[in-house]
């Protein structure tokens, strides 16, 4: 067997943990602030949100029920193909939604500011998803059935989970009403917007491009005190023909500032590029999945 290194360990136990912490917000957002509103979003959760108007019972049962019925189905027919991660968020989330009501039970809003529990209920939502989908999970439910269609048929997933959560969406107005059914609507528009710039913004890179009469300095301190590698090249300045060096490199967003302040103090006849990259896949970066 192939021995895992302390960088993977470390690695490993880091996602784990963000994948909890996600996990935990999403059980949160919804048994806190979307339930007891009867706020839907779309997915399992609002699909059970609308069980639980039309026949009553906890949406956090039907939760449970619906999202362990699609984790068996889909372990059956995909195999490995539903990765590890996933099945943990899918385990942890539907058992911790449905431990939820016995531990702390919740019959009504928690507060008197249905906006203000709209705007947590989003927020966590977006924030939570976006940290689950950035480190290649998935919390189960219709993205089950979106994996398993791409394995048999040739539907645009995309579009057709759009159009199923649609429906679950505009159902809340027939069912709780026109107030429920806005801050239904909302939520749903504002999830489909923000989401992918959340993510954007998880994985936002600096990406350097140093022109420089002296580049040692600069390599030095990017590989010691920024523990990145980086590429050179050989250039000429098309007036005055010097020779000079092009180094690339690629920071996190602190790094970046200390990257910047060190090339004006070390080469202040440097010139600089710096343009922001929201996903990089190499060593020290994203795997290639």
């Amino acid at each position: 067997m192939r021995k895992v290194s302390k960088v993977q360990t470390r690695q490993i136990v880091t996602e784990y943990g963000l994948l909890t912490i996600a996990t935990i917000g999403t059980i949160i957002e919804n048994y806190l602030f979307k339930f007891p509103n009867h706020f839907t979003f779309g997915g399992v959760t609002g699909i059970a949100v609308l069980l639980g108007g039309v026949f009553g019972g906890s949406p956090s049962t039907y939760s449970f029920v619906i999202n362990i019925l699609l984790f068996i189905l889909g372990f059956l027919i995909l195999g490995k193909g539903f990765g590890l991660k996933s099945v943990y968020v899918t385990l942890l989330f539907s058992v911790g939604l449905e431990a939820a009501q016995y531990i702390y039970p919740v019959t009504e809003p928690i507060t008197t500011q249905p906006v203000l529990e709209w705007i947590f209920a989003f927020v966590l939502t977006a924030v939570s998803s976006a940290i689950i989908f950035n480190l290649g999970a998935s919390s189960g439910g219709t993205d089950i059935i979106a994996l398993i269609l791409k394995k048999y048929t040739k539907i645009k997933i995309g579009k057709a989970l759009m159009l199923v959560d649609f429906v679950v969406v505009v159902s809340a107005f027939f069912i709780y009403g026109a107030t429920v059914g806005c801050f239904s609507l909302a939520g749903y528009l504002a999830k489909a917007f923000f989401v992918d710039n959340i993510i954007e913004s998880l994985n936002s890179y600096k990406y350097f491009t140093i022109v420089s009469e002296d580049s040692e300095e600069i390599c030095r301190f990017i590989q010691d005190e920024l523990n990145h590698s980086a590429t050179i090249y050989s250039a000429e300045g098309s007036y005055t023909h010097k020779k000079k060096t092009v180094i690339m490199t690629v920071v996190n967003r602190n790094q970046a500032v200390k990257l910047r302040n060190f090339v004006r103090m070390a080469g202040p006849d440097s010139f600089m590029m710096i343009t922001n990259s929201s996903e990089i896949i190499g060593n020290g970066f994203r795997g290639i999945d």
